[in-house]
């Protein structure tokens, strides 16, 4: 795997993340409310230790339907308490009792009836509260990273999640791009050329952090739109893409590989294919499996970032407890990895 380089340098902290569930909780944001009518039944569930896919499938056979006829917006963390929606299309069935749902680690919290089935995706993004425990390092160059992550943001990174044990995924990805022999299945090909997509772009963003230039442009740059999977560009960088780049409505972006040539231009363009060429098995796997180019931010503005230490932990070393939003897509993770080492 890259060794993926830092915005701020070293972390000034070591500490613990995910000592018990309690220590990473993640809230889904929707982004819209049930309509109040419809076959389907919108359920806010809150799991704890529990795979989303597990869920849903435990909700179908609850709900006597079959598994497809669930829906969800977002995989969430298994080693967590999240809170998340999925949609159960009961068709004319009448809801079941669902505080009978016969699994101690998932709580159905609220039903609504809805007109649509949830599709993966079409979330607005996360709330997340995490808290480090067994802190260790200076907590005042720990302040002064938290304060650039709050004006400046972080590098929208793929997180370790994607790649899978020790970057397991890319190297299946590899082999599937050279025709092993085993088949392999829809849903696990869909995996494997994201985590290609995700080890191109996370090349190419590294690359940028170590010239200087992760949260600011090449020439030849194309810009993704905030809150969006929207982007523009080319175009000559003026005060009016200045100012939107300072207050977020815009950031840099980087590729999700596929077929043709990425659409950046000049200094942006040929890093992008330098990064590309790299990993020709990649880049030639993902234009033959007919993937489209695609933009991803380069960096990522955490929401609502606040921050307090807890000295009360039992380790004695005391703890730090964080809050923030992010957009559908990005991870909590690479927030916590310019701050501490876990």
């Amino acid at each position: 795997m890259i060794e993926l380089p830092y915005a701020y340098g070293t972390p000034p902290l070591i500490a613990q993340l995910r000592s018990s569930p309690e220590d990473f909780q993640v809230e889904e944001i929707l982004g819209y409310d049930a309509d109040g009518e419809g076959e389907h039944a919108l359920l806010w569930v809150e799991k704890r230790g529990a795979n989303t896919d597990w869920v849903a499938k435990e909700l179908a056979r609850f709900a006597e339907i079959p598994p497809l006829n669930v829906g969800y917006a977002g995989l969430k963390d298994r080693h967590a308490v999240t809170r998340q929606s999925f949609s159960v299309q009961l068709a004319g069935k009448p809801d079941p009792d669902w505080s009978a749902f016969p699994h101690a680690e998932v709580k159905v919290l609220a039903a609504t009836r809805h007109k649509r089935k949830l599709k993966r995706g079409a979330l607005r993004g996360n709330r997340f509260v995490l808290v480090l425990r067994h802190v260790q390092g200076d907590r005042a160059a720990a302040e002064q990273v938290l304060q650039q992550i709050a004006t400046r943001g972080v590098p929208n990174y793929f997180g370790e999640q994607r790649f899978g044990r020790e970057g397991g995924n890319v190297s299946q990805a590899r082999a599937m791009f050279a025709g092993g022999s085993r088949r392999v299945d829809r849903d696990k090909r869909s995996f494997l050329l994201s985590a290609a997509r995700s080890h191109i772009f996370n090349g190419v963003l590294a690359a940028r952090i170590e010239r200087g230039v992760w949260d600011s442009p090449l020439e030849g740059e194309i810009w993704s739109l905030a809150g969006s999977r929207s982007w523009f560009g080319p175009e000559a960088f003026d005060d009016t893409l200045a100012e939107r780049l300072g207050r977020g409505d815009i950031h840099p972006s980087g590729p999700l590989w596929g077929q043709g040539e990425p659409p950046t231009q000049a200094e942006a363009g040929a890093l992008e294919r330098e990064i590309a060429a790299m990993d020709l098995d990649l880049a030639q796997g993902l234009a033959a499996a007919r993937m489209e180019q695609e933009r991803r931010p380069l960096r990522l503005l955490p929401q609502a970032l606040r921050w307090r230490w807890l000295d009360d932990d039992a380790s004695g070393q005391g703890a730090l407890e964080l809050a923030f939003e992010l957009p559908a897509g990005a991870y909590a993770t690479v927030v916590v990895r310019e701050l501490a080492q876990a």
